[in-house]
């Protein structure tokens, strides 16, 4: 069992940058591989980022590719988005989640946080 807990999201102008963080709490969370997903009002659930449980591989939406970073820290047991250049298409809850396995679809998602709301206004 993993439990997962987002902080960091906020309000900022476009153009400018927030830092999200999840917190993993529970067993072997690096054997986990961890994600960010994101649900806009009246949307569905989007994958935003992935990374390994090394840490070795990244993935990312192509809609944030080149502004967003995803990085972990094992020894912490933190995964961290950092967001750089939003514009408001980036507003949306922002969650947490982990996988054994190497998908990155929602269903495929065997933990999630509680979620954190990142708004950007224009």
């Amino acid at each position: 069992q993993v439990q997962l807990v987002e902080s960091g999201g906020g309000l900022v102008q476009a153009g400018g940058s927030l830092r999200l963080s999840c917190a993993a709490s529970g067993r072997s969370f690096n054997t986990y591989a961890m994600g960010w997903f994101r649900q806009a009002p009246g949307k569905e659930r989007e994958f935003v980022a992935g990374i390994s449980w090394s840490g070795g591989t990244t993935l990312y939406a192509d809609s944030v590719k080149g502004r967003f970073t995803i990085s972990r820290d094992n020894a912490k047991n933190t995964v961290t988005l950092q967001m750089n250049s939003l514009k408001p298409e980036d507003t949306a809850v922002y969650y947490c989640a982990a996988t054994y396995g190497s998908s990155w679809f929602v269903g495929a998602m065997e933990y999630w946080g509680q979620g954190t709301q990142v708004t950007v206004s224009s």
